[in-house]
């Protein structure tokens, strides 16, 4: 039986999520105060104002939807990825995707 090694695409998804998953979280915050503040009212008032409200909303469910869509599509794939495997196949997948 060959020896089993830790996956290096296990890892670097791993990793990935990591990076991403507080990038993510920066971003939907980064939007979502300026959302918050211009739904208060004391900003701005007016039909001007009411179709950039319309365009903020869409921007805020694009930014939100597209990071959940980003965090799940990676915790989906590092689940189905083996978190061993032997030498010759982390041999492979290094060279494959250009890992140290």
């Amino acid at each position: 039986m060959a020896e089993m090694v830790p996956n290096p695409l296990y890892e670097a998804l791993g990793d990935a999520l990591r990076t991403v998953e507080p990038l993510v979280q920066e971003i939907e915050k980064g939007i979502e105060a300026p959302y918050q503040h211009f739904h208060s009212g004391k900003v701005w008032t007016g039909p001007t104002a009411k179709r950039f409200d319309a365009e903020l909303a869409h921007q805020r469910t694009r930014v939100r939807g597209s990071g959940d869509k980003i965090l799940s599509d990676l915790r989906q794939t590092l689940t189905r990825t083996p978190r061993q495997v032997t030498e010759e196949e982390a041999k492979m997948i290094k060279r494959r995707y250009g890992l140290p």
